[in-house]
């Protein structure tokens, strides 16, 4: 068998000390796993996906609109200055390239000769007429005559098309402009979430608040669970999405967001935390996407604010902290405690068991006697006819389950 030989040359590390050697192997366990959480949906609400290998690019083109309104604030500016700089540039060189024709470049200085354009004596000047005509500045400097029907037609095909380049140009910018993303920036999401027992019953919770005074018209809440899953078949789902009840049979999940709101999912038999532990809670890679919608007050256009919450980012047995206060004729809310939560008794168990534990103490008494008196026996039993030397198999008190955690 071949061993490892230390080599001689080897350079000893220092010797740390016993606190440090202690810590650091689960300081580099919480670096290891940090570095291994990857989000779906940052905490600032982006979606952390790139589109790859898209070779159907035409489609982006079908929909311009949207296409324009989607790019950044750069891009936007650019091809709206550049869009509006070429036309003028074309219907310019038209209409320089009508008087060339025409022959008035040759005519500028005869008196008697009607040109199509007055005063257009060079590419600059059809230049600075094409802008004039497209803006309805109308300085009157230059100005078309009426022997030139091929003038008029361009002057007429000029005005439509950039009443069109106007409305589409514009109506982007305006778009672009009152997009309620900024106004997400103002709804917040607690931290971290929490799990707790709540009116007797383990409740996963998060805290939503918006910072504006105008608010939130018809706002809902929806959370979803993303993990991956393998099926029965053996079919592996990366990133599976799972609904969470906040709500939704109650109408909880509508809001009335004037002041902070603590938002409660009830971990019951439906729930995809129903046999979740707080020790199988710290080995799950999983992650909770909420979503807030809503309708800007103030210009009636949809919003929407998502945030999200690793396993790292759910503190099992904590609350949080009370926000909201009653002053002198009103009420106040202090933002400073909105992330703050406090530790609390907690059961470390999962729902399920707890469920099984209260299940089994609303026994009736004789069932819970007979069923002592049946496991005692059937125990020693089995004592008797186990040999000397081996110690009762299987024995076990139980009382010992009646408490999780």
């Amino acid at each position: 068998m071949e061993q490892d030989v230390e080599s001689p040359a080897a350079v000893r590390k220092p010797k740390l000390p016993k606190q440090a050697r202690e810590d650091l192997p689960k300081q580099l366990a919480e670096i290891d796993r940090a570095k291994k959480i990857q989000r779906y949906v940052q905490k600032d609400g982006k979606c952390n996906v790139h589109h790859g290998n898209v070779r159907e690019t035409y489609r982006y083109l079908t929909d311009i609109f949207t296409t324009l309104v989607d790019l950044k604030w750069r891009f936007n500016l650019f091809i709206f200055v550049l869009v509006y700089t070429v036309t003028w540039l074309f219907f310019g060189l038209m209409w320089w390239l009508i008087a060339y024709l025409r022959g008035d470049l040759d005519h500028i200085t005869d008196g008697q000769w009607t040109p199509c354009v007055n005063n257009l004596n060079g590419f600059v000047s059809a230049f600075l007429f094409s802008i004039e005509t497209e803006t309805t500045i109308g300085y009157g400097y230059r100005v078309i005559t009426d022997k030139c029907p091929e003038g008029i037609v361009l002057l007429l095909v000029q005005s439509v098309l950039g009443s069109i380049v106007n409305a589409f140009m514009v109506g982007c910018m305006f778009v672009k402009i009152s997009q309620p993303k900024k106004r997400a920036e103002t709804l917040v999401f607690s931290t971290n979430a929490v799990i707790s027992m709540r009116d007797g019953r383990l409740c996963l919770m998060f805290r939503v608040g918006d910072l504006r005074n105008s608010h939130i018209v018809e706002a809902s809440i929806r959370a979803k669970l993303i993990k991956s899953k393998q099926t029965k078949e053996g079919e592996f789902i990366p990133l599976n999405q799972t609904d969470i009840n906040v709500g939704y049979n109650t109408g909880d999940d509508r809001l009335f967001l004037v002041s902070p709101l603590i938002i409660c999912h009830e971990i019951n038999q439906h729930s995809p935390f129903w046999e979740i532990s707080q020790a199988h809670l710290a080995k799950e890679e999983l992650e909770i996407v909420v979503i807030l919608e809503g309708m800007v007050e103030a210009t009636g256009m949809t919003c929407q604010a998502r945030s999200s919450y690793v396993s790292s980012e759910i503190k099992w047995g904590y609350r949080f902290m009370p926000v909201l206060t009653l002053e002198d004729g009103f009420y106040e809310v202090d933002y400073n405690s909105f992330h703050e939560i406090y530790e609390t008794n907690t059961p470390a168990c999962s729902a399920k068991e707890l469920a099984d534990t209260a299940a089994r103490a609303r026994l009736p008494l004789t069932w819970s006697l007979a069923s002592k008196l049946s496991q005692q026996g059937l125990a020693e039993s089995e004592q008797d006819t186990l040999p000397p030397s081996r110690p009762p198999a299987g024995r076990s008190d139980p009382t010992a389950s009646a408490g999780c955690g």
